[in-house]
């Protein structure tokens, strides 16, 4: 059941009304800005006056914060391409309406604690990696869709959805427990899709690629590690490669996510946290609920492990590997490549290696393949679920090597590649190699705030000294982000999933986690370190006539500068930005 995809909103003093122009129907959603109450209307209500008309492209659902509930809707789109003839949308606008008209129920200090909840709202509808469509499933792969029966295709687009996928489950239960408003409830996938034609031998085709990223385990980069009590992992993506020609199609499915243990790396101001693995939660337990839920939902698995084999990941890697070997499953396998190592020194052309070692296992998966008349040539019977420390720049690096050799298959069975011709003899694999490196920059942004790296050897096939450059520009960012911003950008994530709920009272009958109280040292020690830092460079730019007070006067306000310092160094903790909101999700043991 299609949703609607011509909506106008109708903005009056006590209702929302949202009226559906599609051809052929006169249904309207009448939301209660007082009651709440959601009504449908479908025998061509007349509208009052309202203060306010607009065009709309969906409705995102709703959410409560401390002045109450709020209309979230899409206001601008964009048209990405299609799949399968239907359209596929991402946002590139949205607005969050308030119910009511004023404040005047909360307290000063609710007020602004409310401000903050918008802006958090506002922050996760910002990240521009939304997509949708009115008419095509977009959170299941073109397999899943294929082995559906005929009443699950009749079913309403958000019942029907992976919920891994529906990244505003939570802002869609009220409209979601009425059946029959289920054409204006939209499902929306946070992730990255990519529609590109091609031509090769002057054939036409689409090249496609869908990341869907989980809302279960959802955050940042160093908030959001390992599994949690479920087996779900942070940083799960599903990628779906797609190729469509003459009406024929073919997918290729891998997925990612972080390293299946329970583990922790949390910020603490250095450039690289150590990894912590607890040592009071059962990791089989997890990692069997996780590996059992993949087996069910994509079949054997080669879980491919690019971490380092030494230094502060080799305790990961270890545990790993003794996880998967005690787990005794024989639906997976593993395998591990230190990718540092045996690229070190731009020697990429070694990840040959690794994908010859999984030669076998790529043959024996397959792909998902069915003809123009859709009669069902192939089906995908595994999956690669790659993991490096982040899940994102040496993930994506080996997942577009895969990719690329499922592709050259796929083409040569449809004849779009004659017999010995390479991908790589034509045009179109610059188009290829930009679209995995795109992937790979919105993943990154998703999850670790800044583009990704080594997108340089994606794009180009090569290493070069200006992507090292560049590189290192996004390692810095990420270090600013990770420690001085993702707290906030944590919480905001959990509050828009639904993993915090705002209650009405918060601030008057209980404290508000917003309330943060910091130790006198947090401001002090900063402020020391900064005088005494420039009392260092005054020293040495406007010394004493005496060179005894010069060398005084500079060793003192040195040493006060390194103790400073230090000793911000060893409170590191107190510094980042930790979240407020759901501190139980960071363990510590």
């Amino acid at each position: 059941m299609a949703v609607h995809e011509n909506l106008v909103l109708h903005i009056g003093e006590d209702k929302f009304y949202i009226e559906a122009r599609d051809q052929g129907t006169k249904e309207v959603l009448v939301i209660d800005r007082l009651s709440q109450e959601i009504v449908l209307e479908s025998s061509g209500i007349q509208i009052p006056t309202v203060t306010a008309v607009q065009p709309i492209c969906g409705v995102i659902g709703t959410i409560n914060l401390l002045a109450g509930h709020y209309l979230v809707i899409i206001t601008k789109k964009r048209k990405v391409g299609e799949i399968k003839g239907e359209t596929i949308w991402k946002i590139t606008s949205t607005e969050i309406i308030p119910y009511r008209k004023t404040l005047l129920h909360l307290s000063e200090i609710q007020q602004r604690h409310n401000r903050v909840y918008e802006g958090m709202i506002q922050q996760v509808l910002d990240m521009n990696c939304y997509y949708f469509s009115t008419t095509y499933d977009l959170t299941h792969t073109l397999q899943r869709l294929y082995n559906t029966s005929p009443e699950f295709s009749q079913m309403a687009l958000h019942e029907r959805a992976d919920q891994r996928f529906v990244w505003n489950c939570h802002l869609l239960r009220e409209l979601s427990a009425q059946p029959e408003v289920s054409r204006f409830i939209l499902p929306v996938m946070c992730g990255f899709v990519s529609v590109k034609v091609g031509l090769i031998n002057s054939k036409r085709f689409e090249h496609i690629l869908v990341s869907r990223r989980s809302c279960f385990r959802a955050g940042t980069r160093f908030y959001m590690r390992g599994l949690d009590d479920q087996g779900h992992a942070a940083n799960f993506v599903e990628t779906e490669q797609i190729i469509q020609h003459s009406g024929n199609l073919a997918s290729f499915v891998q997925t990612r996510g972080s390293i299946p243990l329970f583990w922790t790396q949390r910020p603490n101001i250095k450039y690289k946290p150590t990894p912590q693995i607890s040592k009071s939660q059962n990791h089989l337990d997890a990692f069997h609920r996780h590996i059992d839920s993949l087996v069910v939902s994509y079949g054997m698995h080669v879980l491919i492990n690019l971490i380092d084999h030494k230094g502060a990941e080799k305790l990961l890697e270890d545990r790993f590997a003794k996880t998967v070997y005690d787990s005794k499953n024989e639906q997976i396998r593993y395998e591990s490549f230190d990718f540092h190592h045996e690229c070190r020194k731009m020697q990429w052309h070694r990840l040959s290696i690794l994908t010859e070692k999984l030669s076998k296992e790529q043959e024996q998966f397959g792909y998902f393949m069915v003809s123009s008349s859709n009669e069902l040539l192939k089906h995908q019977i595994g999956v690669f679920r790659t993991n490096c420390i982040d899940c994102l720049d040496r993930t994506n690096v080996v997942q577009s090597l895969l990719a690329r050799r499922s592709l050259y298959e796929q083409m040569q069975f449809f004849g779009i590649l004659k017999p010995g011709e390479r991908i790589e003899e034509h045009q179109f694999d610059s188009s290829f190699n930009n679209v995995w490196a795109d992937n790979a920059d919105e993943c990154s942004k998703q999850y670790a705030g800044t583009g990704a790296l080594k997108t340089d050897f994606t794009r180009t096939g090569k290493r070069t000294k200006f992507g090292l450059l560049k590189d290192g520009f996004n390692s810095a960012v990420r270090y600013y982000k990770n420690n001085f911003s993702d707290g906030t950008r944590q919480d905001a994530i959990d509050l828009f999933l639904g993993n915090y709920i705002v209650e009405d009272n918060e601030g008057i009958t209980f404290p508000s986690p917003l309330e943060q109280q910091r130790d006198v040292k947090y401001l002090l020690l900063p402020l020391i370190c900064v005088i005494a830092f420039s009392m260092t460079l005054i020293s040495v730019l406007m010394p004493p006539a005496e060179t005894f007070l010069a060398i005084s006067y500079f060793l003192f306000w040195l040493i006060a500068t390194t103790l400073t310092f230090g000793l911000i160094y060893i409170f590191g903790l107190e510094y980042v930005d930790a979240p407020r909101l759901c501190q139980s999700k960071i363990k510590v043991d």
